[in-house]
């Protein structure tokens, strides 16, 4: 093993600490992980995107939901991946 020094985005460091807690594993077996996806260059399909939901009242999104604020439907969409996760331990 070797050890190397990474300059992240803060908002992307703490959004994969917060997935390898959720995912009981350590941050550095997550970016392992994900160098290897992308080294590999796997072309897997992806997961099907998370609709946001929506108010039946309004018809649109449901108050807290800012479509201009990427970092929450990105924290949603995390979410909803740990979500599936747990269903299969």
């Amino acid at each position: 093993m070797e050890r190397t020094t990474v300059r992240l985005p803060r908002d992307l460091l703490d959004r994969a600490r917060r997935k390898a807690a959720a995912e009981g594993r350590t941050l550095t077996s997550l970016i392992e992980d994900g160098l290897r996806r992308v080294v590999a260059d796997e072309r897997k399909p992806r997961h099907e995107r998370v609709m946001p939901p929506i108010s039946t009242a309004t018809g649109g999104p449901m108050p807290g939901i800012d479509f201009t604020d990427l970092s929450d439907l990105q924290e949603m969409e995390d979410l909803d991946y740990v979500r599936r996760m747990q269903r299969f331990k």
